[in-house]
């Protein structure tokens, strides 16, 4: 999956995000890059990650959440299936 988004722009974007030394930074660099709702929905599908983790039902998530059921079952096909992504946060955010 890496392979279909790798390209000289999203290198750019991901060197941009690595580049972030603290959560304010963080905060302003979403601002002018995502509208409002965009950075909610990455907060709600990191949350719905963290709680499949923790053996949530689907249909606790949404309620919690306010997801959609298939956007949590997208969130459960990367953390089987994808690049480990959100394994790694998590793991560092527990730390």
């Amino acid at each position: 999956m890496i392979e279909k988004i790798k390209n000289e722009q999203t290198d750019a974007l991901c060197k941009a995000f690595a580049s972030l030394k603290t959560v304010e930074e963080c905060y302003k660099f979403l601002d002018d890059l995502c509208t409002p709702s965009e950075i909610t929905e990455m907060g709600k599908r990191l949350s719905a990650a963290r709680m499949l983790r923790e053996g949530i039902t689907y249909n606790e998530i949404a309620v919690k959440t306010g997801l959609s059921t298939a956007t949590i079952t997208r969130v459960n096909r990367a953390l089987r299936y994808g690049s480990d992504g959100y394994h790694m946060v998590l793991d560092r955010l527990m730390q």
